[in-house]
Parts: C-alpha cells; sequence; structure tokens
C-alpha cells in the first residue's frame, strides 16, 4: 500500500447559476496559485453552493486521486476534455495513492495542516450535468472512484508540491474503497453495516446511512440525488 502522495494542484470553487430551473453549484473549480491556508471547513476562497450537503467541518477538503482520469478519458473517450486536474469540483488533486491505499479515519501531514478521512464521495445529479455525462455519477458509485473527504484536525498551509502522507492509521480493518462500495450495496450485510454504523472516525452521515442498512429491508431511496438511478 502507497502511503505517501504529492499535492499536484489546489482548486477552489464559488457558487454559479450554471443549468437552468437548477441549483446553483460551486462544481467548477479554478486552478488556485501559490500558498493557501486551510480552516477547519475547508480552503480560503473556497465555496459551496448548498451548505446542507456539501461543505461544512465533515467535508472540509475533498481529493481526488489524479490517477483515475485515465480510466475516465479510456471509459468516455468523448468527454476526454473534462477528465483532468480538477475535472471534478476536488479540492485536492493528488499522485501518488488511491482509495484502494488508505483506510477511514487515516490522518495525514499535508503542509502544515493535519487532515483525516472522514468519508467517500456521495456523488449526484450535478456532477452528470456538469460532465455533460448522463452516466457519470452512477459510475463513481460502481467503481468506488469517487475520491473521498477530509476533515481538518489542524488548521494550516498548503500548496502544490507538498507532500500528503499518512501519520496514523487508527482503523487498520477498514479499507477505503471497500467503505465506499458498502455504502452503496444496497444489499449489504447486516453485520458489516453495524460495525461501520458504530465506527466514530466515519462522518456521522455515513454511520446514520449503515445504521439503516442493519435491517436487511431497508432500500434507500437515491431518486432525488441520482433522478436516473444508479
Amino acid at each position: 500500500m502507497t502511503e505517501t502522495a504529492t499535492i499536484l494542484g489546489l482548486f477552489l470553487g464559488k457558487p454559479e447559476q450554471r443549468w437552468d430551473g437548477k441549483d446553483p453549484s460551486a462544481i467548477r473549480k479554478t486552478l488556485a496559485d501559490g500558498v493557501l491556508q486551510v480552516t477547519r471547513t475547508g480552503l480560503v476562497g473556497d465555496q459551496q453552493a448548498d451548505l446542507a450537503v456539501h461543505g461544512g467541518p465533515e467535508k472540509a477538503l475533498h481529493i481526488y486521486p489524479s490517477e483515475h482520469y485515465a480510466h475516465w478519458r479510456e471509459v468516455f473517450p468523448d468527454k476526454s476534455e473534462i477528465y483532468r486536474n480538477g475535472g471534478f469540483g476536488e479540492n485536492l488533486s493528488t499522485q501518488g495513492f488511491t482509495e484502494a491505499d488508505l483506510c477511514v479515519g487515516d490522518i495525514f501531514s499535508a503542509g502544515s495542516a493535519r487532515l483525516q478521512i472522514s468519508q467517500g464521495r456521495q456523488p449526484c445529479w450535478k456532477l452528470n450535468l456538469h460532465t455533460d455525462n448522463p452516466a457519470q455519477a452512477a459510475s463513481f458509485q460502481k467503481t468506488a472512484r469517487t475520491g473521498w473527504y477530509f476533515r481538518v484536525l489542524e488548521e494550516g498551509a498548503m500548496e502544490a508540491g507538498d507532500t500528503i502522507e499518512v501519520i496514523d492509521r487508527p482503523c487498520p480493518d477498514w479499507n477505503l474503497r471497500e467503505v465506499i462500495l458498502a455504502r452503496f450495496n444496497p444489499r449489504l450485510d447486516p453485520a458489516i453495516a453495524s460495525a461501520l454504523s458504530q465506527l466514530d472516525e466515519l462522518a456521522e452521515p455515513w454511520r446514520a446511512s449503515f445504521a439503516k442498512k442493519v435491517d436487511p429491508s431497508f432500500r434507500e431511496d437515491i431518486s432525488r440525488r441520482l433522478p436516473n438511478g444508479a
């Protein structure tokens, strides 16, 4: 497992009204220059459109491994211009590790900040519109190439070129990729769901979702997040 990566770029966005009849979105982000400050709610200068489902301390920073973009260019070659660093609305683009290399709760040094994996990304219809690809969000889920969110344990600063490195692993049994796949599995083993619902390092909304999956008859309604299904 690789536990060190390099920050290739930091990206900031602000809410825009991009689609008629739809809510604003800050998913389109631009590359930032120089050193950026990191607070408990993310990079200074970054904004979110809907604070009910984006941003906040448990989703302060979204990171996306640059390695995944080659996969998307191969699967959807007609959309290849989108599949570049920063293309999915991430705050950090990195090279060196992916979801399969890490665990929920991993703690990292990144510049002078300290970060912790809190949950995977839960893609919605905005990703489809942003990429002009109606299959994008569902493909994210099925492949677990979602990227993930950090909470900020210690505020600091970072810039492109900095190393991001695992410095502690409190939950070695909970591989991040496997947890992401579990989150979107409609027939998850109730024992796994129960254990994840009690994992303190996991963000509360994901713990609550796993708590519901303890009931084998539970079926999650995703129609609002993914109107065309997954």
